[in-house]
């Protein structure tokens, strides 16, 4: 029922649309609201107006959500799996009720301000600052590529301290704080990407989430929105096999369907292996995840691998549709595109690389 209602989601109102919000650079912020009455938004998390749906149905939702366009899967990922899942998971009782029931409607938009412009892997060594004033926090710095950040109506900021990383809900509001447009982007176009400025940015001592020490909370939260992007790039990749078998069995050359060549069959025949091995995969990490018995480390192979198949399925496909797979007439290079931005962002695959390197050996080999 989540596949097939998630997919005529995307047929209907995503797929005749996406390529001029992709080529316009925009993501239409209603989005929100119509992604929360389908109860997609933090449908994984318990109580507070949302779904509490399985690990494996959420992740079926953003493979669905993913297959229309990878910046619409990550909307509903940061806003579930890193804003909402920061306050549900470190917030207090107020947070949780002042900001969940609207944030799984849609009708709150949030980001999650981590990243900083010369400290993206290593986020131990983020310069943003938050220091006491009387009962107060100031909070100054720079946080960059903050999807949603200019539509968020609330911020997950991490800040260094006095006693460590510590997670604050920054109101859009506050005063202090803003947010402006990355632009010139040629990879998840139709996403809102942005750069937060904290100047003295003044939060009363009930915005800090209380729960949260140390860089272990902001690193569960991508750990969370890591799980959908596993499941997420095989839509994409999906979507990509789909429209070359398609185009390869109707595009005739020397008098017959390139489809009925060995070598369009081969790139066909390996681009399905690659992608049901890589849906299998987020499966069974699914079902351990609703077990409770994924590891950090076991996301971190599945996004290294799923990731990096979507991209050789989509650029394979490209191949297939000839000069006709660089243009918005067909989703592949779209597809393409977002994935290079995919393939680094909530970890590179170096860095997932290096985790699953230190879990099979026990030698960490970060620096």
């Amino acid at each position: 029922m989540v596949r097939d209602t998630v997919r005529a989601y995307v047929r209907d109102r995503v797929l005749p649309e996406v390529a001029q919000w992709f080529e316009e650079g925009m993501l239409p912020r209603e989005l929100g609201p119509e992604l929360g009455r389908l109860g997609l938004l933090g449908m994984h998390l318990q109580g507070y107006g949302c779904s509490g749906a399985s690990a494996v149905a959420y992740g079926i939702a953003c493979q669905e959500l993913e297959a229309g366009d990878s910046g619409v899967r990550s909307f509903a990922s940061v806003q579930g799996s890193l804003a909402m899942y920061a306050i549900h998971r470190w917030g207090d009782e107020g947070q949780k009720r002042t900001w969940l029931p609207a944030m799984a409607r849609g009708e709150l938009i949030g980001c999650f301000g981590l990243t900083e412009p010369d400290f993206g892997s290593n986020p131990a060594g983020m310069r943003t600052t938050a220091r006491r004033a009387g009962s107060d926090w100031i909070l100054d710095g720079t946080k960059m590529w903050i999807t949603n950040g200019s539509i968020a109506d609330v911020a997950i900021v991490w800040a260094q301290t006095g006693d460590g990383i510590r997670g604050f809900i920054v109101p859009r509001d506050a005063k202090g704080f803003s947010a402006s447009d990355i632009h010139r982007k040629l990879s998840l176009r139709a996403s809102i990407t942005s750069e937060l400025v904290l100047a003295d940015c003044r939060l009363p001592a009930e915005s800090q989430l209380p729960l949260a020490q140390g860089l272990s909370g902001p690193l569960a939260c991508l750990n969370e929105a890591r799980y959908g992007i596993v499941w997420g790039s095989m839509g994409a990749a999906r979507s990509c096999y789909e429209t070359a078998l398609e185009y390869a069995k109707t595009r005739v050359q020397f008098n017959k369907p390139i489809a009925a060549y060995q070598l369009t069959q081969q790139k066909l025949v390996n681009m399905l292996l690659e992608l049901n091995k890589g849906m299998l995969l987020a499966l069974h990490l699914g079902r351990a995840k609703d077990a409770r018995r994924a590891q950090p480390a076991q996301v971190s192979f599945a996004k290294l691998n799923n990731v990096r198949e979507a991209l050789a399925i989509a650029r394979e496909a490209r191949t297939i549709l000839g000069a006709n797979g660089v243009t918005l007439e067909y989703p592949v290079i779209r597809h393409m595109n977002n994935l290079e931005s995919v393939l680094t962002y909530e970890g590179t695959s170096e860095m997932h690389a290096l985790i699953v390197g230190k879990e099979i050996t026990g030698r960490a080999a970060f620096e």
